[in-house]
């Protein structure tokens, strides 16, 4: 075994503790933790051009690989996870799970083994308003064997990683509630679909449901309830707090929003730790998991990307490209704190994961309605008392291709960055204009750019049922073919550093949905039927 001397520090695992926490004690070298290895792609080139053809083409022309085909394709292979197993075995580590298609290897054993053998220093910490958790401090150490193959080790810092995206309206405040149903009709979503044959999936990081909500919630709206089934993840169950402020409310947000637009399809509700382990097996597990295989996946937790380690970006966004391939759409709220993000250090900061590239951002407005059609929309902006729409431009990852002609403006940080433009998409979140919903016997209002990811997700699904095939990755064709011919352009307004206007923005991205004119987009009449339409005229 490699002496502690000849190892050397993972690029990008990094670690300092959260701003405002102190350490609040040792912790005990018995007590049992479990470790993710993440590996490197095997054949990054190839599955990149994969995902870019995919990208360039309409969802009918599409074809994807299966599972089966994707774990011999770019899977790890036997010796990569041979190599995990006997640095596990030199360690006095147990494997608990190897796996090909997910590139990773899930290791067991106790604070004092791990340490030694990452070669870190773990203490207990508390944070005023996270709690305790688990910290360390520098980079993680590997031995010359594995500094090679591996991306990311992950879970040895157990800090919560991510907020949850909704605000819920006081009661006695003014406004107006719709029902998930009235804002897919004032969307135009496509009629004649309900989600039948189709799956999606949630990822949650907290709280839980009550079936009984469920049951109240869709009889009140006159709709036999979504099949819901919840899966456990790294330990994390369908775990419902009783408190309707805390995540139990987006945990129903989720499913009342997206279950309601699409009622038939099934429900897959993936409960993880709030952790970043924790985030990048949820996904995992929805892509490769035995319970079912989403053709979406909603997320509605996120925070800014400087809250995240480089390892930890690259491990779940390599989740998110390997999406992309098996073609599955991700959505994923923009975040609520506009265009700070929540972040006090005075600078304009993007949310993760709804930055990625491979990744549906989600932005919010402020919608009115009369007589069944859309009167105003425009920026939700509520700051500094409430919430606003999260957009700008990203810190971490470059202008996407695709996004070249959008006109993404340069970052309103000092130095002009050019990069990833944030949101792509938006929908109805201000809770003054937001969602009726039921959480935990409650009937409550809630916004918050958490709402918007379910609805598209809902709406992509009916979409995917009309077309017959996933839609799978979907941002090149919604900057290449949509634009804005299918979206209702939302000009006026602000998130703080960046302002709505004609076309794409830093704020809604392209706008809100016209469901119908984006399906006529998605899926054009075949060249025969077209043909045959002007023979006859």
């Amino acid at each position: 075994m490699p002496s502690r001397s000849a190892r050397a520090p993972l690029t990008g695992s990094e670690r300092k503790p959260l701003e405002g926490s102190r350490v609040s004690g040792k912790l005990d070298p018995e007590e049992g933790i479990r470790v993710i290895v993440v590996l490197r792609p095997r054949a990054p080139s190839l599955e990149l051009s994969l995902v870019k053809r995919l990208g360039s083409q309409l969802p009918r022309s599409r074809s994807y690989p299966t599972r089966s085909e994707f774990s011999k394709s770019f899977g790890s292979t036997r010796d990569e996870l041979a190599k995990v197993r006997d640095f596990a075995r030199d360690n006095s580590l147990k494997v608990l799970e190897a796996s090909p298609a997910k590139r990773s290897v899930v290791l067991t054993g106790t604070v004092g083994q791990f340490s030694a053998a990452f070669n870190v220093s773990l203490s207990r910490y508390v944070h005023p308003e996270r709690g305790p958790y688990r910290g360390r401090t520098g980079p993680v150490y590997l031995s010359p064997e594995l500094l090679p193959l591996v991306s990311a080790v992950l879970g040895l810092d157990n800090r919560p990683q991510a907020r949850a995206h909704f605000r819920i309206r006081p009661a006695a405040a003014a406004g107006v509630s719709y029902t998930p149903t009235q804002v897919g009709s004032l969307y135009d979503f496509p009629s004649g679909e309900d989600g039948s044959g189709e799956t999606l999936g949630i990822i949650e990081l907290g709280g839980g449901y009550s079936p009984s909500d469920i049951q109240t919630y869709f009889s009140d709206l006159g709709i036999a309830p979504p099949s819901v089934t919840s899966v456990s993840v790294d330990g994390a169950s369908n775990s419902p707090t009783g408190d309707t402020n805390g995540p139990d409310a987006e945990v129903l947000l989720d499913i009342e929003v997206a279950g309601a637009n699409a009622p038939k399809a099934k429900v897959l509700v993936y409960f993880a730790p709030n952790t970043d382990a924790g985030f990048v097996d949820a996904v995992e597990a929805a892509l490769h998991g035995t319970q079912g295989t989403p053709s979406i996946i909603s997320i509605s937790w996120g925070s800014a990307e400087s809250e995240w380690t480089s390892q930890g970006i690259q491990a779940l966004d390599q989740s998110f490209q390997d999406a992309a391939a098996l073609g599955v759409t991700v959505c994923a709220a923009s975040g609520d704190g506009g265009s700070s993000d929540g972040v006090t250090d005075g600078l304009a900061h993007v949310d993760y994961p709804a930055s990625s590239q491979y990744v549906l951002g989600c932005g919010g407005t402020n919608l009115n309605e009369a007589a069944g059609k859309i009167t105003s929309q425009i920026v939700w902006d509520d700051l500094p008392s409430g919430g606003a729409t999260g957009g700008g431009v990203s810190d971490v990852f470059a202008l996407p291709s695709w996004q070249a002609g959008a006109g993404v403006p340069s970052s309103a940080n000092p130095g002009g960055r050019v990069g990833r433009g944030v949101p792509d998409v938006s929908g109805d979140a201000d809770p003054q204009t937001g969602y009726t919903v039921v959480v935990d016997g409650q009937q409550i209002t809630v916004g918050g750019t958490s709402a918007v990811a379910p609805l598209w997700t809902g709406l992509l699904t009916l979409i995917n049922q009309s077309i017959g095939k996933p839609v799978g990755y979907i941002n090149p064709l919604l900057y290449q073919k949509a634009s804005a011919s299918a979206f209702y352009d939302v000009v006026s307004g602000t998130n703080g550093a960046y302002d709505a206007g004609p076309g794409w923005d830093a704020c809604t991205g392209w706008g809100s949905p016209d469901g119908a004119k984006l399906l006529g987009v998605l899926s054009p009449p075949a060249t025969g039927s077209a043909s045959r339409r002007a023979a006859r005229r």
